[in-house]
């Protein structure tokens, strides 16, 4: 295919010059990419993807300055597809990429034969992720983020966690057995839960109660 016939531009974002040419080399072996621009920081990631208008970015996240994900909210009105390859899988670098609006996320060790195949797809439109990354999304849609539990919810189950009834903690606390037993039911939502055991217990493991209930 002759450069410039149906190729995909290229921007690379890095704040290291070997990872920027070890990139360019490895991405020239490919008749259809051609790399257009390069930026070290966020801030001339937007703008050099102004200036040039590529069709894919290859994002770092963690650059001094403005970092990767700013730059890509900073970019969501642009055409251009972000693929983010970083050396960082945790919560903290992907789900605020995802967020901001990448198209994509792999790792650093991601085989030039499979980064290449991520950059058309992502060109495509699709959503392109590493494997520990698609698993660490799994996991956060199978375990939402749980609502916390209300101050009288607590205050129910602290005296649950010492033993006492139902027909106490409404004494103790100058509300209906019928409420005792309407915020435990909430409790046991919020907590993932089904029993009274178990809502100690998860609770005193998350820190929601003092001292130690086992």
């Amino acid at each position: 295919m002759p450069r410039g016939a149906g190729v995909i531009r290229l921007v690379i974002v890095d704040d290291h010059p070997v990872v920027r040419d070890g990139l360019r080399g490895m991405l020239s072996t490919a008749a259809d990419f051609e790399v257009v621009g390069e930026a070290a920081s966020g801030d001339e990631a937007v703008a050099v993807v102004t200036a040039v208008s590529p069709d894919v970015v290859l994002m770092d996240l963690r650059m001094p300055g403005s970092d990767g994900v700013s730059a890509i909210e900073r970019l969501r009105g642009h055409p251009c597809r972000v693929l983010v390859l970083t050396t960082y899988d945790t919560d903290r670098d992907v789900l605020p990429a995802i967020k901001a609006g990448a198209t994509g996320y792999l790792l650093k060790d991601t085989p030039r034969d499979e980064l290449q195949r991520a950059i058309r797809a992502a060109h495509s439109g699709e959503a392109v992720l590493s494997p520990a990354v698609a698993t660490r999304l799994l996991g956060q849609v199978r375990e939402p983020a749980l609502e916390p539990l209300s101050a009288r919810e607590i205050d129910v189950l602290a005296l649950v966690a010492k033993g006492t009834t139902n027909r106490a903690v409404a004494a103790a606390l100058f509300i209906s057995e019928a409420t005792v037993k309407t915020h435990l039911l909430h409790v046991y939502a919020k907590l993932g839960v089904s029993d009274r055991a178990a809502a100690v217990a998860v609770a005193y493991e998350r820190g929601l109660l003092k001292g130690n209930g086992r």
